[in-house]
């Protein structure tokens, strides 16, 4: 799952170096923080949050074969 996010993601950066996924895992969640440079964070969100809802659409479909709920947090 990491690394579909970093698929997803890189395209859309200037600085794809400054990517970082961290995963912390719960009892009945999985919780992914995505960490992108001070000038990408607007391109990751998009206007009103659009590209960052595709994203999480992308991931949490991805994710839907495991029995715990997965979550992206963007930073």
């Amino acid at each position: 799952m990491k690394a579909l996010i970093e698929t997803i993601v890189t395209p859309l950066v200037d600085h794809p170096e400054e990517i970082a996924v961290e995963v912390k895992k719960e009892d009945n969640k999985i919780v992914y923080h995505l960490t992108v440079h001070t000038d990408d964070v607007g391109k990751v969100i998009g206007k009103n949050g659009r590209i960052a809802k595709a994203i999480r659409t992308v991931v949490y479909a991805a994710g839907s074969d495991s029995n715990k709920r997965i979550y992206l947090d963007i930073m």
